[in-house]
């Protein structure tokens, strides 16, 4: 019995990671989209000489340092800049960024599954991103390789939750590292803060005191490496371009840079219990169950000292979910795009998933009625991952009307004339389809309505009003008007 189980076992972690594979290799070739390439400029700009800037094609289109329009920070912008060092092809140089931190977060809740609640967590913990979709929405997560920033900063806070206990210090430098990928990470601090008041020992008022003391390092080491940041950032612009830079950035903090009809409650609901490669219902009923077990295994479990690993990890998961997903879901302001609260989707459900199975181990020792309830449970949970994964897979052999390489032989003989004349911008108009082919083309970007476009040519579809400059299969340059 027990061998059968341990080779059922490797035969579904081999499954798996063969999903995984599947998943990121796709990933790799898929369509390169505009805030990838937004997000692009920069390190190519830092390579070029330009320091650490991007194109600011939504700043006034010109190289703009520091550009609060970038929202993916210097934690994956820097290794990115440094992996194209080497030469490599910039776009799946700079995927391949991301893919690591997509093994880091996916080997992280392995590590937090199992340390937890043995092997049989870690494997379904490690399989919990995979059922994500964040394809829903104009502003999307293709994939584990998109140059984006959530990935980054969800596993950088499931390595802060797996050092937490014994190293606090270390735990605060991720978090820290975490925003500075993406900065709406910050919302993990009320979780991290819990959870250290539940590690921390005494009662009462001297836990309270006990958890103070113990927090100060790690609160410093979160605000480090955005005091670096700033720091350059300030002797980079001077004092009057850093005030200018720090209203721009409030601005856009407040406003999230976009302008949509305000959206409800219910819908950012709705939304999020759509994210998934199954139908809504389900998710929403795989979540029910996840919480029912966990509260079954806490109640069933009389040590306090047996309870207390899965209770700070459910305290952990309940917060940091309620914080991303509360904080979106009242922000109407904000549309309705599951890439926002996506960081904190990725790093702090699959932690409910991990105490969801140790609650069916409790049970499991709790008698027949416990067994019953465990397994059913646990079946429920299970079947809806696969289900999703299942999904998942299918939906990346669908076609695709673009892909990586139809982008890159369309937008060819436009890299060669930009290459062969000098352009040094292109606008595009408005912000969308035409900002990668214009990165591709090796131009940097603007937005045709700035002023400072005005005399630079436009990269359009088969539609021109002003002369042709050149003409690819699915792209043209045209004149300045």
């Amino acid at each position: 019995m027990i061998r059968a189980r341990t080779i059922a076992f490797w035969m579904l972690a081999a499954a798996l990671l063969a999903a995984h594979a599947i998943v990121v290799w796709h990933s790799l070739a898929a369509r390169f989209w505009e805030d990838e390439a937004f997000n692009l400029t920069v390190p190519l700009n830092l390579l070029a000489g330009l320091g650490y800037s991007s194109d600011g094609a939504l700043s006034g289109s010109m190289i703009t340092p520091f550009d609060p329009r970038i929202s993916t920070g210097p934690t994956v912008l820097l290794p990115v800049a440094a992996v194209l060092a080497l030469g490599v092809d910039p776009v799946i140089g700079a995927r391949m960024v991301p893919v690591a931190f997509w093994m880091l977060l996916v080997g992280g809740l392995a590590v937090l599954g199992t340390r937890t609640a043995g092997r049989w967590a870690g494997l379904v913990t490690a399989a919990v991103p995979l059922a994500f979709n964040g394809f829903g929405s104009v502003s999307p997560i293709q994939g584990p390789a998109d140059l984006l920033g959530e990935i980054p900063a969800a596993a950088l806070l499931v390595w802060a939750l797996i050092v937490l206990p014994r190293r606090a210090w270390l735990a605060g430098l991720l978090v820290g590292l975490a925003v500075q990928a993406k900065l709406i990470a910050l919302l993990a601090l009320p979780a991290f803060a819990v959870t250290l008041w539940v590690l921390a020992p005494g009662h009462g008022v001297s836990r309270l005191w006990a958890a103070l003391k113990s927090s100060w390092l790690p609160l410093v080491l979160v605000g480090m490496p955005t005091l670096l940041v700033e720091i350059a950032a300030l002797l980079s612009l001077g004092p009057a371009g850093y005030v200018d830079h720090l209203r721009a950035l409030r601005a856009f903090v407040r406003g999230g840079g976009q302008h949509f009809e305000p959206t409800t409650v219910a819908q950012k609901v709705e939304t999020l219990t759509g994210a998934w490669f199954v139908p809504g219902w389900v998710a929403l009923v795989a979540a029910i169950v996840a919480a029912v077990l966990t509260l079954s295994g806490l109640i069933v479990t009389s040590d306090a000292a047996a309870r207390r690993p899965a209770l700070t990890l459910a305290l952990a998961g309940i917060i940091g979910s309620a914080s991303f997903v509360g904080w979106w879901a009242t922000a109407s302001h904000l549309p309705l795009w599951v890439r926002h609260p996506a960081a904190g989707v990725l790093a702090f459900f699959p932690v409910l998933a991990i105490t969801a199975v140790w609650g069916v181990r409790r049970l499991w020792s709790a008698g027949v009625v416990g067994r019953v309830l465990g397994g059913l449970g646990m079946l429920a949970l299970a079947g809806s991952i696969a289900w999703s994964i299942a999904g998942h897979v299918a939906y990346t052999f669908a076609p695709r009307s673009e892909t990586l390489a139809s982008q890159r032989a369309a937008v060819e003989p436009i890299r060669e004339w930009v290459a062969q004349t000098g352009t040094e911008w292109l606008a595009a108009q408005p912000w969308g389809a035409a900002v990668a082919p214009i990165v591709l083309s090796g131009a940097h970007v603007g937005l045709a309505d700035a002023p400072s476009m005005a005399d630079a040519p436009r990269l359009a579809g088969l539609q021109c009003q002003t002369p042709v400059l050149v003409e690819g299969s699915r792209y043209r340059v045209c004149a300045a008007p």
